[in-house]
Parts: structure tokens; sequence; C-alpha cells
């Protein structure tokens, strides 16, 4: 029986990593990209079934680096190999400093019809002190060349929290970014793992701590900023002009199937979760010699397991939990499930009920973790 998924494929290749970065990225290991390629097009042929393909995203990494040329022979396998729907959304990650307006252009005449760009700042220091390649201007150019090459569905990525960042540096950005008017905007507190380089600095002390508080501050600011300026806040992290949510993304906060291609890719179909290998050159071996599949995690997701990670990934969302569309999909009724949970998280406001759904406050947004790990398995 065929099925709608969203295909993610992950480019693992950078020209340098971010001080804060602890994705799966290569640095120096440009040359091996046509092998990558070539093992990405056997893993797709591999995976491939009847499915139809409702969005496309290139993640990363840095998926700019690739040539019009190499996006139009993965572009080409994928629609022999899968059912595209025609109206299909596609995204490209791509970072300021490695595209230009012919480039741009190219990739939207390839079908390329999203742009995420990871602009993160635009303020020379905030991006120096991240370990970005790019500088404001740069990243103000790329999105007038994104504009001139066609790109009417943008979003930018920007990151609050830095160490040192004050309120005034954050609302500069914000209100410059919100003046270029992009249709989506995703935002992401920093956050650190310990065997990055801006953790380390901050465990030294060679830069301050940062501080929740001021981070709540700066989240307050920007829901307050965007929703003056119509944008929806659709999702804890991301806000989006009327009809402009990005339908990949939403794949995974409805718990809805996908698959992932490539190094440290995630896929969830059939109700199991596996996710490939994170070494790039084991990764590369298996293809390369037509090996089984390396897996990092594969495992079957129990019916409990499903409903609560739908609850919680869907009460992400501004609209939460819907309860008639719990019960026709687990066959049960949510507020029976979590009826305690749910009134002890309305009395502390940071749950509503609202038109038959269950949806976070403004202040449960900003508690999410308190409110999602109460809808847990046992």
């Amino acid at each position: 029986m065929s099925q709608d998924i969203a295909l993610y494929i992950h480019f693992p290749f950078c020209h340098r990593k971010c001080r804060y970065c602890s994705f799966i990225s290569y640095s120096n290991r440009e040359s091996d990209i046509p092998t990558y390629l070539n093992a990405l097009k056997r893993e797709l042929a591999q995976c491939a079934d009847n499915s139809r393909v409702t969005s496309i995203y290139f993640g990363g990494g840095t998926p700019s680096l690739l040539g019009p040329d190499q996006f139009a022979d993965l572009l080409s396998a994928i629609h022999s190999l899968f059912v595209v729907d025609e109206a299909a959304e596609i995204t490209i990650e791509a970072n300021p400093g490695t595209v230009d307006e012919p480039y741009l252009s190219a990739i939207r005449r390839l079908g390329v019809n999203r742009l995420s760009l990871g602009v993160q700042s635009l303020n020379n220091d905030e991006l120096a002190l991240l370990g970005r390649i790019h500088s404001a201007d740069e990243a103000r150019e790329a999105i007038g060349c994104a504009r001139k090459s066609g790109f009417d569905n943008m979003s930018i990525d920007l990151i609050y929290g830095l160490p040192g960042q004050t309120i005034a540096q954050w609302q500069s950005t914000l209100e410059e970014v919100i003046d270029l008017s992009p249709e989506h905007l995703s935002l992401y507190p920093l956050t650190l793992e310990c065997d990055t380089p801006l953790y380390e600095a901050i465990e030294s002390r060679e830069l301050p701590a940062i501080s929740p508080d001021l981070v709540a501050d700066q989240y307050e600011l920007a829901e307050d900023l965007l929703a003056i300026n119509s944008y929806q806040h659709y999702e804890i992290s991301n806000w989006a002009r009327e009809g402009q949510e990005c339908r990949h993304n939403l794949t995974y906060w409805r718990n809805s199937p996908y698959l992932g291609i490539g190094v440290a890719a995630h896929s969830y179909v059939g109700g199991r979760r596996y996710s490939n290998t994170s070494n790039l050159d084991s990764y590369l071996h298996t293809f390369e010699n037509n090996l089984p599949f390396v897996l990092d995690i594969d495992e079957d997701i129990e019916p409990e397991l499903q409903l609560s990670e739908t609850v919680i990934l869907g009460m992400r969302l501004r609209d939460g939990i819907n309860i008639n569309d719990i019960s026709d999909r687990y066959g049960m009724n949510l507020l029976w499930r979590y009826g305690h949970a749910v009134n002890e998280l309305t009395d502390w406001g940071l749950l509503e009920c609202v038109d038959q759904c269950i949806r976070l406050t403004r202040r449960g947004r900003l508690l999410g973790n308190e409110v999602f790990w109460r809808f847990l398995p046992v």
C-alpha cells in the first residue's frame, strides 16, 4: 500500500565546522563528494518503493557546496525512483558565502522552490564568535540574490542566547531580518554539546556563561516582535507568514512517515525508526561494495511510544493536539489516557484546551520540557 513520505537527504560536508556545531558534518573532505553522491543514489535505489514523496529537504552540513549539475543529477535520480508530488516542497539549506545569484538561479530552475539560509546573526562579532564563514554583509547579499533568483519562499535561521549577547543586539538583528521580509523564520537558542569549542570556551571562562533568564527574555521579545509583523508562531521555534509553514518539518511534528538518505540520516517508516551510520568512511564503504546497511539505530516503535511521541511532537505546534484526531489514529481517548497530567498542567498555566485541542500556553512554550516528560510512557 502506497503512503505519503517526506524525503530528507543529508549532505555532511562543510568548508569549516562552526564552533557550536555538534551535527554530523566533515570539513576538509570535499574530495569525497562525487563518491558520496554515488552512494546516495545507490541508497535511494535500495529504498525506493511506491511511496509518494510530498517534500524533499537537502540538509547538512552545507548542501550549497553541491554544484547545480550535481543537484540536477540527484533530483533526476529521485524522480526516476519515487513518485514525486507535482506540488512537492523542495528545500535546500544554504550558507551565505557559498552562494551567488547565478548559482541560486540555476537551482531554482531545477525545481528547488524553498531556500533555508543559515544567517544566524547580522552582527559580525557574533558571527565570529559562532565561527561562521560569512560576514553580515554577505548574509544580506545572499538574501538579495535569492530574491533576484526567483525564490519567493525563503526561510532564515537565527541563533539567540549567545554568550554576552544583549537584548538590544538580539533586537537589532531581529528587526533587520523582519525588514527583509522572509516568508519563514527559525529561531534557536544556542545549545552546546560538551565536545564543541564554544562549550569549552564557556567552561574555561574565556566566555561568559549563558543566562537562562536572558534567553527567555529574548524568546519573548521575538514572539512579540514577530506577532506585530504578521508572522504566525506555528511551532515552538518557527514562525511563518500565513500559508508558508515548512511542510517538510510539519511531517516530523505530526509524527508522520519520513525517509532519510545519507550519513546519519534518520527514518521513521512503518512503525520502525532507524538511522544510518554517522561514520562517513563506513557509509561510503557500504555502498561502494554493495554491503548491507550499517545502522546506528534500528528499533520498532511500540504503540504506546508512538502515542507518546505523537502527543509530545504535536504539542510543539501552535494548534497542539486534537483530541478527535488522536482518537481516530490510536482508538484512544486522550483525556482518559493523560487526564491527570493535562489537568495538572492546565492548573499551572502551561496547557490550555480550546476547541477540542490541547496546546501549550505562552508560558508553556518557555517551559516545554516540564510539559513533555509527563507524556512519556511509564
